[in-house]
């Protein structure tokens, strides 16, 4: 069964696993992240864990910062960013379950987000096609990345 808890710092050693470097051309670290929200500091980025079982087996931040205006004119929105799942426990549906449960989990903790967004690497098929299934539209909206063009995703909750 997949869960999603706000991150704990007893979460950073089950969460501290590698992503190959494909993956890291497409999303940061656990450790990456939660220390680029320590540098930050706006007390609007939340790191979450995805469990599976009471495991840890993956990670991803909400931001409600400035930086979702990139991607949208709605204050009410959160950005997803950093999402990963420990390449060990990849292949089994933990990152679709989990994006179907962002939905509710939003819904509970943050009750003025109205819509979920996030940018997905036009060569990450894999990723863009998940976000497909899990109810997130494109609109034909696009930007530069790091690591290339990304499609600009959006989900009204």
């Amino acid at each position: 069964m997949i869960k999603l808890n706000f991150f704990k710092r007893e979460d950073l050693s089950e969460v501290s696993y590698t992503l190959d470097e494909v993956q890291l051309k497409y999303t940061s670290t656990a450790e990456f992240a939660l220390n680029r929200i320590k540098e930050r500091n706006t007390n609007l980025e939340f790191p979450i864990t995805i469990f599976e079982d009471e495991k840890a087996v993956g990670f991803f931040t909400l931001d409600f910062g400035e930086d979702k205006l990139d991607l949208t004119d709605n204050p009410n929105s959160t950005l997803l960013r950093s999402l990963s799942i420990n390449p060990k426990c990849q292949g089994r549906g933990i990152g679709k379950a989990s994006m179907i449960q962002i939905d509710d989990f939003v819904r509970e903790n943050f009750k003025n987000c109205d819509e979920i967004v996030l940018a997905v690497n036009q060569n990450n098929s894999t990723a863009y096609e998940l976000y497909i299934k899990v109810g997130y539209l494109y609109d034909g909206k696009s930007r530069m990345g790091r690591s290339g063009p990304q499609y600009l995703m959006y989900k009204k909750l």
